[in-house]
């Protein structure tokens, strides 16, 4: 068996597609220390796509987590313990990911404290939310290299804290390039999984009145989200409002955000998008706080709020169905004037 320094490495992260961007930002910095060390990811279905072409992955785990889903993990387990990893490393605090890592026979098993199995992890670090540091240096300070760094060394330039990176195929390319080539465009993606995470649909229709007419403006989103962008598109009466929903794979998304002159998001999965390929974005925070360290890091890049000193805002880590309280005021009182600011755009 060769020695743990030399075996290929593998990094779980089976959480939501937002969470698999931001733990790109770990494996640039892995590729950074050991290039060409072999590295493996894990991931819920649906996610994999994420990682296509990656040029720092080797090769992509999926688990199946709707159907059989307990025997998928089973089939996991086997498959990671039959993989010879030296280290293996969970970003996740649950259970499930746990057992993964703590049985996976690697002699480095690395995951948070919060962990139910962390008990038998050879390094473990408190996962600490609230308190503005990014979850990309949060995943960061389970390696060992970062170990007896303060929180202020972890995020200063001097480290080697590297951002979420995508590489879209060129297939990706071809695939956004015909909606990139009529000239500047505004790309918009309006909706969350969580309501509360969400700027209101009529707000949205305010903003696509209030943009100057010269730029096209792209709406995106999955499948799920094309009934949603084609009411926005309908409403706003432009020609040049187009929805994309379903149309694009996310790769294909990135590839065209990237070129942007805007890109308007929620605390959701497209603002990750952007951070990976430095887009131009505008993110709206309505129940949530980048506090929690899930924020824009683009290097253009805006954070709109409430104005409000709202008493119950946070209400929750992922948002909610509803508002909790029934007036969502962390959303309708963000006037749109804030989303304009930007792109240097008053309201009429």
């Amino acid at each position: 068996m060769p020695p743990p320094a030399a075996r290929p490495t593998l990094l779980i992260q089976t959480a939501f597609i937002g969470d698999v961007i931001l733990a790109t930002a770990l494996v640039e910095h892995l590729a950074r220390r050991a290039p060409g060390a072999p590295l493996d990811v894990l991931v819920r279905q649906g996610n994999e796509g994420l990682l296509h072409g990656h040029p720092h992955i080797r090769q992509v785990l999926v688990w199946d987590k709707k159907h059989g889903k307990y025997a998928g993990l089973w089939q996991l387990l086997r498959q990671i313990r039959a993989g010879g990893y030296g280290r293996v490393i969970t970003l996740q605090r649950f259970a499930s990911t746990g057992l993964l890592t703590a049985f996976s026979g690697a002699p480095e098993r690395i995951g948070f404290t919060e962990n139910p199995f962390s008990q038998f992890f050879t390094r473990r670090v408190p996962h600490l939310i609230g308190d503005g540091t990014h979850e990309v240096a949060r995943n960061l300070r389970l390696l060992p290299e970062a170990s007896g760094r303060s929180k202020e060394e972890v995020l200063s330039p001097n480290f080697p804290l590297l951002k979420p990176r995508l590489y879209p195929t060129p297939a990706d390319e071809a695939a956004a390039a015909p909606y990139a080539a009529h000239g500047p465009y505004i790309c918009l993606a309006p909706t969350s999984v969580w309501f509360t995470k969400q700027y209101p649909e009529s707000k949205w229709q305010e903003l696509l009145a209030a943009l100057p007419p010269g730029p096209r403006v792209y709406l995106l989103g999955g499948p799920p989200d094309a009934a949603a962008c084609a009411r926005l598109a309908a409403g706003s009466g432009r020609a040049a409002v187009i929805s994309l929903a379903g149309q694009l794979s996310l790769l294909a998304s990135a590839a065209l955000m990237r070129g942007a002159r805007m890109n308007y998001v929620n605390d959701s999965a497209p603002l990750h998008l952007c951070s990976a390929v430095d887009a131009p974005v505008t993110a709206v925070f309505c129940s949530t706080v980048p506090a929690f360290g899930f924020g824009p890091l683009s290097a253009r890049a805006f954070v709109v709020e409430t104005p409000e000193p709202l008493a119950c805002r946070p209400c929750g880590l992922h948002g909610h169905k509803a508002c909790p309280l029934g007036h969502f005021r962390c959303a309708h009182s963000i006037e749109v004037a804030q989303l304009l600011a930007p792109l240097g755009v008053g309201v009429k």
